[in-house]
This record gives C-alpha cells, structure tokens and sequence, in this order.
C-alpha cells in the first residue's frame, strides 16, 4: 500500500471521532486534505458540522467539497482538531510545519477540547529532530532573529544548521500571517521542551514546530492495519 493510501486511511479513521454538531480544527497538508475531503463527503451525506481551516490551502479545500466554515473569531472554542504531523514522537510530541502554517495549527489545536493527529507510519520516531525544525520569524530584523536563534542552539548543545526556506521558483517563502520560515536542521531532540521554551523567549520568533501536549491521540496506519495512540 503507498504512502497516500495509508494516509488516507488513518483520515477514514479519524472520522469516527467525529460528532454531528461538532465545531472542527481543520489542519494542512497532505494527510490533512484527505480528511477534509472525507469529511466533505459525510457533509454531503447530512452530516452537520463547521471547520476552522488553518490555512489558505485548507479553506479551499473544504469550500470545493462543501465543508462549512467559519472563524476561530467567530468559533474560539474547537470541539476537536484533525491535523498531520512530520514527526511523532514519545508522549505524541510533535514536529509541525513542513507545509507551514505552524502558527495557525498551533493556534487552532490550542482552541480545541482534542487534537487527533493523522499520520502513515513513517512518520513515528523514537526522538524527535530528524525532520528540520520549523521556525516562524517576523520579517523586520530577520538577520537579527537569526542570529538569536543561533545563540540560543548553540547554548542548548545544539548544531547550528539554518536554513531560510525559499519557494521552489526561487522567491521568498512566506506564510499566510505574512511571515518567513527558518528549517533548523538539529538532528535529534533530547529535551524537546526546553529548546521550545528557548525558542519561544526570542523576540522576532513568532511560533516554532514543537507540539507539545497538544495531541491527545495519534492515528498510525501501516502495512499491519491502524493503531491508535494516546497520550
């Protein structure tokens, strides 16, 4: 089976966590989409719920299969979010962002009773800091905040690889909230709550791509079947 249909099968079962009346955190990327294109479906079938996209991407996703939306102004408190990870790690620490829309997960996955994570199991890890640790940063003082960044790694015994993510043509990345992205290629993450707590004390790092606490239950499907994982 490849990796998009076991993708899509931890979307399917996701579903069934899923209530009529239910106000959804609606995540991005490639496994996410799966599941808003299921939950299209149900929608179409009379099922009655309304999404938070958390991204541009997403909200065109789910007007094109008839998900009813609205906003986390209008909607701040979230029965349940369904997102994707790039890392899953021990106690369902995450790493998040590779599509990035980082901040808007981690806003709309901390406005909900429960966030769920839907994954193929490749994405499990036995430490997180494989993957290249997303860091969303404002664009004034950007060298600044690089350079912040680096200090910070390097006080954590941490490698200093930073990479400014550029858009395969060649332009500047930048995000939906207006903002770029620096990938710290780490390798692995012993204390994964302490680099978050240094991250987040420097001025111009508006969010990084540790989840923590936030994912209460993991959805794995592998070439053995679906597993769940909870916190």
């Amino acid at each position: 089976m490849t990796s998009d249909a076991l993708k899509r099968e931890a979307a399917a079962r996701a579903l069934d966590f899923v209530r009529p009346g239910m106000r959804l955190g609606l995540g991005t990327g490639s496994t996410a989409r799966h599941f808003v294109e299921l939950l299209g479906e149900r929608v179409r079938g009379g099922l009655n719920v309304i999404g938070v996209p958390t991204s541009e991407a997403t909200e065109a996703d789910a007007r094109r299969v008839g998900v009813p939306l609205t906003t986390l102004d209008e909607t701040p408190r979230l029965d349940l979010t369904v997102d994707g990870a790039d890392e899953i790690g021990p106690g369902l620490a995450l790493i998040k962002g590779g599509g990035g829309a980082l901040l808007r997960e981690k806003i709309v996955a901390s406005a909900s009773a429960e966030m769920i994570v839907i994954a193929d199991d490749s994405k499990v890890v036995q430490s997180l800091g494989a993957f290249a640790l997303p860091i969303e940063v404002v664009t004034f003082g950007l060298a600044a905040t690089e350079l912040a960044i680096a200090d910070a790694l390097e006080r954590l015994s941490l490698p200093v690889r930073l990479k400014l993510r550029m858009r395969p043509d060649g332009h500047a990345f930048v995000t939906d909230s207006g903002h770029r992205i620096i990938d710290a290629a780490i390798g692995r993450i012993a204390d994964p709550q302490n680099l978050a707590d240094a991250l987040a004390a420097i001025p111009g790092v508006v969010e990084h791509g540790l989840f923590l606490g936030l994912a209460g239950k993991a959805i794995v499907a592998g070439s053995a079947g679906i597993r769940v994982i909870e916190r």
